[in-house]
């Protein structure tokens, strides 16, 4: 069973070893619309013996079939060949995305197309990437520094932007020469089925590509597993968390992408009108639910009153709806627990802040998971809403006294992913964008670029994604000291 305008083959199978094979559970998993709250889907649920597989099969090809000996140019054949297949299923991924966590179907052919060409752009570094480099020497005749797979690697991606995640992390490590497990989250496996055949399409050799989605106890075994020489996580800090432990205790590698708590300054340079605009509009991007969100904007304490005011209109003015509709602004968030979630920061907000505006479950709208755009005012940078990820369309407005204290209230947070200046001033943009412990910084705006490195400071994560970066943490560096140059490299 799988949504309307979703064609998969076998959902009640998992992908292992180039087979549509059982799940050992024989249990599985339900897909829930975070618009209707029914079930509109079913795929099979691996666990701890599904997982053990699935690294097996991966470890196989890695070592024993022909992967592990291809050339970075003969891979980037089969990863080209991926993607001419997943261009294909566009609209069924974008189809999947809105029916699986109500994503708009408005801006879901945006994610989806851009997730593919992501995908193509990857599939090039096969050509252009230096995985051989000839280095001066005072030792010897001839010294090599070349990049080797760093192995079997597990692609655990999360609920938010499923495609776009773990198609990002499968092809950088395709092109790398490692062999996947794809883990996806049990609330959006869809894509990640996709992804699977479309592997089988292109003729990839048996286990370099497996799926096997389960729950937190499987995936846990996934990450333990000896045979996993390299996790690729993208998810909460807390989840990352232990990931990092278990690797830790086995010296694994892995690249943990993980929460923020990102700030907006607005300079007092900056019109009120546009400021509101862009602020109130930005947090309803995805239902809020976006590790890189603006989810605070500090602003001097003499325009406090009159941005949260303009905040508020632009917040009023907002359509909420079911995502099939083209004109819905803000759709639902992903599922019942994260409604949850969302209303009990809500809750907290109440105490500590000025709720401004929202807070409550839209009157007209008897089922789904939706809640109304929220702004609190008068936010105190200590208080939980300031300091923890909601992952909801909930803004807190922070007053400050100037732009260092506002710079310095930004950075007085755990997290450290994204950040942003609203100001027609290049030099303070770039000032405070140097100022801010985080991975990354828009002027004007929530500017994401995935073709370049992406990653947070401190308790955002570990490691970059995208850009060239995005293959390095897939390679494992070796020095070779020869006498004389080799006849091949």
């Amino acid at each position: 069973m799988t949504p309307e305008g979703v064609q998969i083959a076998h959902p009640d199978r998992l992908y292992i070893d180039g087979k549509w094979v059982e799940a050992s559970s024989g249990r599985m998993i339900e897909l829930v619309s975070p618009n209707s709250e029914e079930v509109i889907g079913r795929v099979a649920e691996a666990n701890e013996q599904d997982m053990d597989r699935a690294v097996a099969a991966a470890r196989k090809a890695l070592d024993e079939g022909p992967w592990g000996r291809l050339s970075p140019a003969e891979r980037g054949v089969y990863v080209r060949r991926m993607a001419e297949e997943l261009k294909k299923r566009d609209p069924e991924l974008a189809r999947a995305w809105t029916a699986q966590v109500g994503g708009l179907a408005s801006f879901a052919p945006i994610m989806t197309g851009g997730a593919t060409g992501t995908f193509e752009f990857i599939a090039g570094l096969a050509d252009s990437y230096k995985f051989v480099d000839h280095r001066p020497s005072t030792q010897v005749n001839t010294a090599l520094v070349v990049q080797e797979p760093v192995g079997v690697a597990a692609c655990i991606a999360p609920w938010n932007a499923p495609y776009g995640i773990l198609s990002s992390k499968v092809a950088y490590a395709l092109v790398a020469g490692c062999t996947v497990i794809m883990k996806p989250s049990p609330e959006t496996p869809l894509e990640a089925y996709i992804m699977a055949e479309a592997a089988e399409a292109a003729d990839l050799p048996p286990g370099v590509v497996n799926l096997a989605c389960g729950g937190r106890d499987a995936s846990d075994h996934l990450v333990q597993n000896p045979g996993v020489d390299k996790v690729s996580f993208t998810g909460s800090t807390g989840a990352g968390k232990r990931i990092g432990e278990v690797c830790a205790s086995r010296v694994a590698r892995c690249t943990l992408e993980l929460g923020g708590k990102s700030a907006a300054i607005i300079r007092d340079d900056f019109p009120i009108e546009v400021a509101a605009a862009i602020l109130g509009n930005t947090i309803t991007i995805m239902s809020g639910q976006v590790c890189a969100m603006l989810s605070r904007a500090i602003v001097s304490k003499k325009r406090h009153d009159e941005l949260a005011d303009a905040i508020a209109k632009v917040m009023q003015g907002i359509k909420i709806g079911h995502s099939e509709d083209m004109t819905t602004q803000l759709g639902p968030v992903a599922m019942k627990r994260q409604l949850e979630r969302v209303e009990e920061y809500i809750d907290l907000g109440r105490q500590s802040a000025d709720l401004v505006t929202g807070g409550n479950r839209p009157s007209s709208m008897n089922k789904g998971y939706f809640i109304e755009p929220t702004l609190f005012a008068n936010v105190d940078n200590k208080s939980r809403i300031a300091q923890e990820e909601i992952f909801g369309p909930v803004l807190c407005l922070i007053p400050a006294e100037d732009d260092d204290d506002a710079l310095r209230i930004a950075n007085d947070s755990n997290y450290g992913l994204n950040g942003s200046v609203l100001t027609n001033d290049v030099d303070a943009a770039y000032r405070l964008a140097r100022g801010m412990k985080s991975g990354g910084f828009g002027q004007n705006g929530m500017k994401l670029e995935f073709g370049l490195p992406f990653g947070g400071f401190k308790q955002s994560g570990i490691g970059r994604e995208g850009g060239v970066e995005g293959l390095s943490s897939f390679l494992e560096t070796k020095t070779i000291l020869l006498d004389g140059m080799p006849s091949q490299l």
